[in-house]
């Protein structure tokens, strides 16, 4: 595949490890101070932005912008899963399963052309 097509989906699945952890990684740390946790979130936030920003600036190139927020939030929802799951040990449920693989069929028709 060419360069413009797949360079979108790999820094897109790594700012979203970013932006995951930056929103929730904090839970896991709860007696931590609330400004210790937001700074340390603004910081992990950054290289996010850094990842998500030429993602989309590359991706553009190939995607449209429905194609491109439409991977961003399933491929938000496969690490979130992913880190509940293994960082913050946490279960998903078969409503969970359900759910997310509404919204996954949902993306579906973004990228179906009819």
């Amino acid at each position: 595949m060419p360069f413009p097509a797949v360079a979108p989906i790999v820094l897109l699945v790594l700012s979203n490890v970013f932006m995951t952890l930056a929103w929730y990684g904090h839970l896991k740390y709860k007696s931590s101070p609330l400004i210790l946790a937001i700074l340390a979130s603004w910081g992990i936030a950054f290289v996010e932005y850094c990842l998500a920003v030429p993602a989309n600036r590359i991706g553009s190139a190939v995607y449209s912008t429905a194609q491109l927020k439409t991977m961003q939030e399933i491929i938000t929802l496969i690490v979130f899963a992913g880190f509940s799951v293994f960082f913050l040990k946490e279960t998903l449920g078969w409503n969970h399963l359900v759910g997310f693989s509404l919204i996954a069929l949902g993306a579906g028709f973004i990228f179906h052309k009819f």
